[in-house]
């Protein structure tokens, strides 16, 4: 009996690190790690999207409307540099060649 538990053990473990995984994260082959940055960043922009709101209601429910606007302005410059890199490339770019034309 104590020689079928360690293989019941690993078995467990590898269905729960399959679980973790979904089929669509691990599906094209060679770009694995790129498939799991994407589910990964998909699972972050969601979870700072919920403590924002969570932040959010604390100012609304404390009524000072003003921090709730600075607050929802920062965290939106904030997610827009974390979560779009490349537009705050190309936008810097623009800015650059308006002003150094």
């Amino acid at each position: 009996m104590s020689r079928k538990r360690p293989v019941w053990s690993v078995c467990w473990l590898a269905s729960c690190v399959l679980a973790l995984f979904p089929a669509d994260a691990l599906a094209s082959g060679n770009n694995v790690g790129a498939n799991v940055a994407n589910l990964l960043k998909g699972y972050a922009g969601d979870l700072y999207g919920g403590i924002v709101a969570v932040i959010s209601l604390t100012f609304l429910l404390n009524r000072r409307y003003t921090e709730l606007a600075v607050f929802l302005f920062a965290s939106i410059v904030v997610a827009w540099m974390v979560f779009a890199p490349g537009e705050i490339a190309t936008a810097a770019e623009a800015i650059g060649k308006q002003i150094f034309g």
